[in-house]
């Protein structure tokens, strides 16, 4: 008789809560969901209260739009029905994402948390920033800017020389960003360029996050955008990421993560016990918790429904 998985805290499989867990970064304000800050805002708030909570990640706003934000967080719970305290028990955590001058956005970006500490009624944080870099120089100059105030999230090409990038990176203790979709096909890397970057990371133990096109928990065909008419374009899964980064944890060679990342059978994932299978594969707790400690921050979906109603369609939740 087969021994039933162990479940821990909100009945989630240990080996896909060490993966999901705080994972999903809330992007609702971008393509394709492109909401209103209010609309963003009280989505927000109502996963914050849902039982997934526990995948639930930072909002992610653009820079410039913190003050934008702060408002309307203070009406959103001003206004609650439930009474809900202004900023809950403790501060939303945001990841900013910069424009064209990072150092400048952070500059402000840092002022404005200085400015909150010690406000008890502050209803948001700024932990996080994210700013593209194409140079190891221009690595260096974001990383320099948010030194010792924020988590920095570098976003890189994923295709070309990547080991210049990310040995920048590595150098300052920053992490990586890679752009794994959008809105139109060409937006999505290939299988090849992904896993080179995965490996990069692993190899010099880079954590990152991974953002766009990630909806889904396994490759497969899906709409681009939530237009009736939207075309459909061949997307990545979280899972196929983060279990493709724990097999590179693991000891696994590039070939056999690119097959991760392009595994379309759901029947080939299990999460037993306190581990993970895939197909003939085995990761133990100690690899899963490896990997996410050193390779794998978070991942962006301007949805956070989609990711978790999957996961249940599937059976995984």
């Amino acid at each position: 008789m087969t021994a039933t998985p162990r479940r821990v805290d909100w009945g989630v499989a240990p080996g896909l809560l060490v993966l999901l867990r705080d994972a999903i970064d809330y992007a609702g304000l971008f393509p394709p969901a492109q909401l209103d800050m209010p609309g963003a805002v009280a989505e927000y708030a109502a996963y914050l209260d849902s039982p997934e909570a526990w995948a639930l990640g930072r909002f992610v706003v653009p820079a410039s739009r913190v003050d934008e934000l702060v408002t309307t967080v203070t009406d959103h719970y001003r206004s609650a029905v439930d009474g809900a305290p202004l900023g809950r028990s403790r501060p939303w955590r945001l990841s900013a994402v910069t424009g064209a001058d990072p150092a400048a956005d952070i500059a402000r970006l840092r002022v404005f948390n200085e400015e909150a500490v010690g406000d008890p009624l502050q209803p948001v944080v700024v932990d996080a920033v994210e700013a593209r870099a194409s140079t190891p120089d221009a690595v260096r100059d974001v990383l320099r800017a948010a030194r010792d105030t924020f988590i920095p999230f570098v976003e890189i090409p994923v295709s070309g020389e990547l080991a210049p990038l990310i040995r920048a990176i590595a150098d300052d203790g920053g992490r990586a960003k890679v752009r794994t979709g959008g809105t139109t096909p060409d937006a999505f890397p290939q299988s090849d360029d992904l896993a080179q970057f995965l490996a990069a990371c692993v190899r010099e133990r880079v954590p990152f996050k991974a953002t766009a096109g990630l909806h889904h928990p396994l490759r497969g065909e899906y709409a681009l955008t939530y237009a009736p008419d939207s075309a459909r374009g061949t997307m990545f899964g979280f899972l196929n990421v983060f279990l493709a980064t724990a097999l590179l944890v693991s000891g696994a060679d590039l070939a056999t993560a690119r097959a991760m990342l392009e595994e379309r059978d759901p029947r080939s994932v299990r999460f037993p016990g306190d581990g993970a299978t895939w197909r003939d594969r085995g990761l133990t707790s100690h690899e899963l918790s490896a990997a996410r400690a050193l390779a794998i921050g978070s991942f962006g979906s301007c949805s956070f429904r989609e990711p978790i109603d999957d996961l249940s369609a599937l059976g995984m939740l």
